[in-house]
């Protein structure tokens, strides 16, 4: 091992691939899904991102904490030891990126500054990617 690799920070965690990804894609809504599967963190994503267009920003809050917590669930069941890079690039990580970015964002329209600055800094450390995608509008469902 060379000194380079030991300053260069944990390795990406990639989270496994969800058993229940494959329903949105079949037309499941996000509101099924994750009364079936309240441990995948997309379906929590995608529910409060259609409240934040909604105008509904504490239920956007409510719904991108849910998805949070399970993601930081499943990143520490992955061996992410509460820091290090979350790749966007890798698909089942997008589900609990996405929610810290929808937490940040509920956060800051009912005004509680604190966790909106803490889930951008998060994001940022975890993902700069992911950063780039969700604050330029340039997300896919």
């Amino acid at each position: 091992m060379t000194f380079n690799e030991l300053m260069a920070g944990p390795p990406p965690t990639h989270l496994p691939e969800h058993a229940a990804a494959h329903l949105l894609g079949a037309g499941s809504s996000p509101t099924e899904v994750a009364a079936a599967h309240p441990d995948f963190s997309l379906a929590w994503a995608l529910l409060a991102e259609a409240a934040l267009e909604a105008g509904e920003p504490v239920t956007a809050y409510a719904y991108a904490r849910t998805g949070y917590h399970r993601g930081l669930d499943q990143l520490r069941r992955a061996g992410w030891k509460g820091h290090g890079p979350v790749p966007w690039e890798h698909g089942p990580n997008r589900g609990f990126l996405r929610a810290l970015h929808a937490l940040g964002v509920a956060a800051a329209t009912i005004g509680e500054d604190d966790e909106a600055a803490r889930c951008q800094s998060f994001l940022a450390d975890t993902s700069p990617t992911a950063v780039s995608i969700l604050s330029g509008g340039q997300l896919e469902a």
